[in-house]
C-alpha cells in the first residue's frame, strides 16, 4: 500500500512538473520569440491538448498493454522530449516538441487512477487518490518555482533542462516502487468497436457527462488565472520579479494539503458536498484576485488553488465509482475533459486579458466556475446515491 502510494505519487510529480514548468516562462517566451501573451500560452495549451488527445487513447492502450509499463515509458520519454526543448532556438520547433512531450504524457494520467482503483479497497481508494492529486500538486508547484528560481540566477534553457532530469530519474524511482498489477486482466483481442462501445456506453450515462463538465471548467479557470498572473504581477502594477512570482505558486502546498483532505472527507460525506464546496472555494479565490492589494491577490490565488484542488480530488474518485464499467474509459473521457478545458480555455482567456485586462479574464472566469456549480448540483443530487451504472452501462463484447 505504502510504496503504491510513493510510487504514484512519484507519477503525478513528473506529470505536472514536466506539463506545467513553462507556465512562468510565458512573459520570457513574449520577449525572447516577439509573440503576444496568448500566443506565448502554446508551449502550455498544446502540450496540454497533445496529452488530452493521448489519454483518450491511453486508457483503451493500457487494457492490451497493461498498466506499469506504459506509464513508466511515458514518464521517460516526456523527459527526454522536454530536455530537447531546452535547445531548440525556433518559435515553432519548440512548440511542436512540447506538444509531442504532451502526447507522451498521455499514459501516465488514465492509467493511474486505473491503477489504483483496480489494485486497492474500495474504502482506501478516496484517499489514495487524494494522495496522487497531491502529487500532481506538489509537481506543479515545485516544476513552477523550480523554473521561476533558475531562470533568474541562469536562464529558462538551462532551468528547463534540469527540470527534465530531475523528472527523469522520478521515472525511474517509479518504475522500481510500483508492484505489477496483482488485478489486471489483459483483453486480448479488443478491438476499436469495444471501445468505441465503452466510450459511449460511459456517455449515455445519466450522471458521467455532468462530471465531465467539471473538470473542463474548473480547469480551464484555473490554468486561466494562472496562465496570466505572471503578466500582471511582473508588469507596472506589483512590478514582480521572476522568482517573486515564483514564489506565488507556493500556493500549491495548500493544494496538497486540500486534496487529501477532500479525498478522505469524500469517502466519508460523499462526492457531492465536496466538489460545491471546492467550486464555492474557487470562485471566491478568483473573485479576490480583482484586487489591486498584493496579499488580497495572494489569498485570492491561494483560495483558488484549494478550491480547484478540492474539487478535483473529489470528482477523480467519483470516477471509479460511477465508471464501474470499464473504470479505464471513463477515466479517459474524465481526464480528456480535464485537459482540453487546461488547453482551450487557457489559450481563449488570453484573448480577454489582452483586450479587456484581468477583469474581463475574471468575468470570463466567473461564468464557466457557475456553470460547474450547476454541474455539481445535478450530480450531487443524483449521482451520490445512484446505482454505477442501472441501464446505461456499456456491454462489453461477448467473450470479453
Amino acid at each position: 500500500m505504502g510504496r503504491i502510494r510513493l510510487a504514484l505519487f512519484l507519477a503525478g510529480f513528473a506529470t505536472f512538473s514536466l506539463l506545467y514548468c513553462v507556465q512562468p516562462l510565458l512573459p520570457e517566451f513574449a520577449r525572447d520569440f516577439h509573440v503576444s501573451a496568448a500566443a506565448s500560452s502554446l508551449p502550455l495549451s498544446l502540450a496540454t491538448g497533445g496529452l488530452a488527445i493521448a489519454i483518450f487513447c491511453a486508457g483503451a492502450v493500457s487494457e492490451n498493454l497493461g498498466r506499469r509499463g506504459l506509464m513508466f515509458a511515458s514518464i521517460a520519454l516526456a523527459a527526454v522530449l522536454n530536455a530537447v526543448a531546452a535547445f531548440i532556438p525556433h518559435w515553432g520547433s519548440l512548440v511542436l516538441v512540447r506538444a509531442l512531450s504532451g502526447v507522451a504524457l498521455g499514459g501516465v494520467p488514465a492509467v493511474a487512477m486505473v491503477y489504483l482503483a483496480e489494485e486497492l479497497p474500495a474504502h482506501k481508494l478516496g484517499a489514495a487518490t487524494g494522495l496522487y492529486v497531491g502529487g500532481n500538486a506538489f509537481g506543479g508547484m515545485m516544476g513552477r518555482i523550480g523554473m521561476s528560481f533558475l531562470t533568474d540566477h541562469f536562464d529558462w534553457r538551462t532551468a528547463l533542462a534540469v527540470i527534465s532530469g530531475l523528472d527523469l530519474l522520478c521515472a525511474i524511482g517509479f518504475v522500481l516502487l510500483l508492484p505489477p498489477s496483482r488485478h489486471f486482466v489483459r483483453k486480448a483481442g479488443v478491438n476499436l468497436r469495444y471501445h468505441l462501445q465503452a466510450w459511449a456506453g460511459h456517455l449515455r450515462h445519466p450522471h458521467l457527462p455532468w462530471l465531465f463538465a467539471i473538470p473542463f471548467l474548473l480547469m480551464g479557470t484555473f490554468v486561466s488565472v494562472y496562465n496570466y498572473a505572471g503578466f500582471r504581477l511582473g508588469g507596472p502594477e506589483f512590478g514582480l520579479s521572476q522568482s517573486q512570482i515564483g514564489l506565488i505558486f507556493s500556493a500549491y502546498v495548500f493544494g496538497i494539503v486540500s486534496s487529501s483532505i477532500a479525498g478522505a472527507a469524500s469517502d466519508r460525506f460523499g462526492r457531492g458536498p465536496v466538489v460545491l464546496a471546492g467550486t464555492v472555494s474557487a470562485i471566491g479565490g478568483v473573485l479576490l484576485t480583482l484586487s489591486h492589494t498584493l496579499p488580497v491577490v495572494i489569498v485570492g490565488v491561494v483560495l483558488l488553488t484549494i478550491g480547484f484542488f478540492i474539487a478535483h480530488s473529489a470528482a477523480s474518485a467519483w470516477v471509479g465509482r460511477l465508471g464501474q464499467a470499464s473504470k479505464s474509459h471513463a477515466a479517459s473521457l474524465y481526464l480528456l475533459a480535464y485537459y482540453v478545458g487546461s488547453s482551450v480555455v487557457g489559450s481563449v482567456s488570453g484573448w480577454f486579458w489582452e483586450h479587456g485586462g484581468w477583469g474581463a479574464l475574471v468575468a470570463f472566469c466567473l461564468v464557466l466556475q457557475a456553470l460547474a456549480l450547476v454541474a455539481a448540483q445535478v450530480l450531487r443530487r443524483g449521482a451520490d446515491d445512484s446505482r454505477p451504472y442501472g441501464r446505461f452501462a456499456p456491454h462489453p463484447p461477448r467473450g470479453e
